[in-house]
């Protein structure tokens, strides 16, 4: 019987290397495919012996883990696909006023779609990832699980994927801790055993994507008030500032003051209490249910960030929107980020994060 082709997403990562040593354990016909996401070398602020994700480095130690695995090694280029739906959508959503999530927009165009479909050119029947996350089936569909791992989960981000991609994904360790990865290389010899998690946005490695934005747009004025309308101060561009930041306001003030709002049309950012911050209900744009959508209110826990706890609430949905109703406020609900909805250990769907504000009134403004 031939075995199933498997191709694998390797960053250069302790968790991509152990996704294909396990799956060549399991008797498939594994690939290891590292894409080329962008040139250090084209950015200034990168540094020449930067080691994080999209690094010569960590192709070299993909390379380096398949040979010891003893499966093939290719490097596809994707530089143009990662500028076009993840850089511009990075720097453009932040002149909008928003804060994206780059992995997701990762996940999603590159490697959930652009690696599929490199995936059927090479004859192969699944692509697998390092994950923390597992998938099952229920009801005769397809579901994704959280991770085994509660502090390393990674589902939060996966919210897009369809059954048509989940039927062709493996996410083999998502059924381990982090700990066992890390004790799987070791034993199996492979050179990312002791390798750290990257931290930073990968084309981002410095941390400081205020300077990296100023490379790709031009920022204008504009004025910082309080939610009473009061002008406090200005800024120099709205692509500086996020829901609930504190500090590098510029402003003075005898109590604490936080970002509430950021107004792309007026380009003002508006500034409150912490008290301010908090928000009952929020509304969701671009909702995508692995499974089925449910057809009534249903009880689920969010997820408004990737380290914030799950909270309960009443998810009312909207075919490709929905209104979340929290059963306990939440501090900086932030536009532009995901929300994921869970019930147990399933992740029922998700979106992104319009605002906090009366979601009926954003809805009918937007005619949705």
């Amino acid at each position: 019987m031939i075995p199933k082709r498997v191709i694998v997403a390797m960053s250069g990562g302790v968790d991509s290397s152990v996704a294909a040593l396990l799956l060549k354990k399991e008797g498939y016909d594994v690939i290891g495919v590292t894409l080329r996401l962008w040139s250090n070398t084209s950015d200034q602020n990168v540094s020449a012996n930067h080691r994080g994700c999209c690094s010569p480095e960590d192709v070299d130690d993909a390379r380096q883990s398949c040979q010891v695995i003893g499966i093939p090694h290719y490097l596809l280029n994707a530089e143009a696909e990662f500028k076009s739906h993840v850089i511009d959508y990075f720097v453009k959503e932040y002149a909008r006023g928003r804060t994206p999530h780059p992995c997701l927009a990762c996940n999603d165009r590159i490697k959930f779609d652009f690696l599929l479909q490199r995936t059927l050119l090479m004859e192969g029947d699944y692509i697998a990832t390092g994950h923390y996350a597992r998938t099952g089936i229920q009801q005769n569909l397809w579901c994704l699980l959280k991770g085994i791992d509660a502090t390393k989960d990674q589902s939060y981000v996966l919210h897009t994927l369809r059954q048509q991609e989940l039927a062709r994904t493996l996410f083999p360790i998502g059924h381990y801790q982090k700990s066992e990865i890390r004790d799987i290389a070791i034993k199996a010899g492979l050179p990312t055993a002791n390798k750290l998690d990257s931290q930073d946005i990968c084309f981002i490695p410095s941390g400081d994507y205020r300077a990296f934005i100023k490379n790709y747009s031009t920022p204008s004025p504009g004025e910082i008030i309080n939610s009473a309308g009061k002008v406090l101060g200005s800024h120099k561009g709205i692509e500086f500032f996020t829901v609930g930041q504190r500090r590098g306001l510029g402003i003075n003030s005898d109590k604490p003051l936080f970002v509430l709002r950021v107004e792309a049309k007026t380009r003002r950012v508006i500034v409150g209490t912490s008290k301010e911050l908090l928000s009952g209900v929020l509304w969701a744009s671009q909702v995508n249910y692995p499974g089925k959508e449910p057809e009534t209110k249903v009880d689920v826990t969010v997820k408004i960030r990737y380290n914030a706890r799950e909270v309960p609430a009443i998810l009312e949905p909207h075919g490709d929107w929905a209104i979340i109703r929290l059963n306990e406020p939440q501090k900086a609900i932030t536009p532009g980020q995901p929300v994921a909805f869970y019930q147990n250990d399933r992740l029922l769907g998700g979106g992104i994060i319009e605002g906090p504000e009366d979601p009926l009134l954003s809805v009918k403004s937007l005619n949705l």
